[in-house]
């Protein structure tokens, strides 16, 4: 009988990516899940996604994951958000030794889309659409940015966090000044309205760089759960999505084209806006599995089972689209003194 693969999930705060990843791992139904946090009040700890969850230190963190690998015997582990997946690519090696596969991107990859503002001028360097991007290194970088535009970090923006919209020269100077002020490189970029749709975007590529299939998911904002700042004029979603998945041939065609440009070996998600011309421009460039995971697994396009099994040679794993509305709520629990993680 052949061992049951154990899956490791490193970041399972609530309303993330990992608890998200749990979902899809529990869908399938063939694993044996195990997710850790650095918080004791993780909402993956007590949630019931997963088989077992381990608390580790901020300290240590990766000397921490290795040591669960061994105590395990996990066969792959999946980076539950951007920060611990910056961390587990830059140390794939390591993990490999110990028999654990890592199911991300390749860490030449990662390291360069995680930079939006190096991603961006990557991707006008290829020839694709983009929104005019620029960095704003210094106060007279103000002068120059597009208007409206969306002044936000260069790194670690998941979940539009430290996103601003801007309809002034004043206001980029403002928000950029702040961003700096607390230690983060900021960009500015055009403002694409949400009128001819948004859309996210899941591909999935094979190690050797040929992409497998993908998924469109045109996003809906019924609720503020998915709306981060809204006016008259503007709209900045959250990581949040929900929406309808079905066919949007064009808006996949330019996702899978950017995903084989930049060399995507594993999941990647991009998000973007569909503009006056017609042309689907992203903002927002993910080399990892997306918050919308479970949505798209739900939907017949389980891509984390499928990365999983096609990392151990198996390409059998079916990424079917049925479509329809896929809509998210919020989930409460509660935790009984005492019964809080050490």
């Amino acid at each position: 009988m052949s061992k049951v693969t154990t899956v490791l999930v490193a970041g399972i705060g609530g309303g993330s990516l990992g608890v998200e990843i749990g979902k899809a791992l529990r869908l399938a139904g063939r694993y044996v899940s195990i997710g850790c946090d650095i918080s004791p009040l993780a909402f993956g700890h007590y949630c019931g996604v997963f088989d077992r969850t381990e608390l580790v230190p901020l300290d240590g963190y990766l000397d921490a994951l290795v040591d669960l690998c061994e105590r395990f015997r996990i066969d792959v582990v999946i980076p539950g958000g951007d920060q611990p997946m910056t961390i587990i690519a830059a140390a794939g090696e390591r993990f490999e030794r110990l028999g654990a596969r890592i199911a991300a991107n390749g860490s030449d990859v990662v390291a360069m889309l995680s930079d939006k503002q190096r991603c961006f001028e990557e991707l006008e360097r290829r020839g694709f659409a983009i929104p005019r991007t620029i960095a704003l290194v210094d106060e007279t970088d103000a002068e120059r940015a597009p208007l409206p535009c969306v002044v936000k970090p260069s790194t670690g923006s998941g979940g539009s966090a430290f996103v601003f919209f801007a309809r002034t020269r004043e206001e980029v100077a403002l928000y950029a000044a702040y961003l700096r002020n607390n230690g983060k490189r900021a960009i500015a970029q055009e403002y694409v309205s949400t009128t001819g749709g948004e859309f996210t975007v899941g591909v999935i590529s094979r190690r050797d760089g040929t992409v497998r299939a993908s998924i469109a998911l045109k996003r809906a904002f019924p609720a503020k759960l998915s709306i981060a700042a809204s006016g008259q004029d503007f709209l900045i979603s959250t990581g949040i999505t929900q929406g309808h998945i079905g066919d949007y041939p064009e808006v996949a065609r330019v996702a899978t084209e950017i995903a084989a440009a930049v060399g995507s070996v594993g999941p990647m998600n991009v998000q973007g806006r569909i503009d006056g011309d017609g042309r689907f421009l992203p903002f927002e460039i993910n080399p990892r599995f997306s918050a919308s995971t479970y949505l798209r697994a739900l939907a017949g396009f389980n891509e984390v089972e499928y990365f999983i099994e096609h990392l151990r040679g198996d390409e059998s794993v079916p990424l079917e689209i049925r479509s329809g509305w896929y809509l998210r709520g919020v989930t409460e629990t509660v935790v009984a003194d005492g019964a809080i993680l050490k």
